[in-house]
């Protein structure tokens, strides 16, 4: 019983984690395009900022997913090794959508929130994807 009780602490402090860095990506694909993302996609059904969102949450995902897989056995250093790549990987998409949008004609938070879809919002999400994966294969 002991072993099915630490396993549900264990978990719950995963999900903390995990949901945590996932409000704080959230916070920063909000960042980055001009408008609120809850009028955006709940409102206004904005497609382009829904795909941006979902590959960031997704590629968080991954990386939390892959840190708790290769945790250490003691949680303490489980959970701030996941705090850490999580972290780490909300950086560097963040700096890689910095640098696309350097690389690119106009302003890419202003192209993604236009109500028309867009193909440079499947180039974005495939950068966040890309990025998470790349930290991922890191942690193991």
């Amino acid at each position: 019983m002991s072993e099915l009780i630490s396993g549900l602490l264990a978990t719950l402090a995963y999900g903390a984690v995990g949901t945590v860095l996932m409000a704080l990506g959230f916070v920063l694909v909000d960042l980055a395009t001009p408008g609120k993302l809850r009028e955006l996609i709940w409102v206004q059904g904005n497609r382009n900022a829904s795909v941006l969102l979902a590959s960031g949450l997704l590629g968080v995902g991954v990386i939390v997913t892959t840190a708790i897989i290769t945790s250490d056995t003691d949680l303490v250093t489980g959970l701030m090794s996941t705090v850490v790549f999580g972290l780490a990987g909300l950086a560097l998409m963040s700096v890689a959508f910095v640098l696309l949008d350097l690389a690119t004609p106009g302003k890419l938070g202003e192209i993604l929130a236009r109500p028309e879809p867009h193909p440079a919002v499947w180039v974005s999400a495939s950068v966040h994807v890309a990025v998470s994966a790349i930290i991922a294969a890191a942690i193991t």
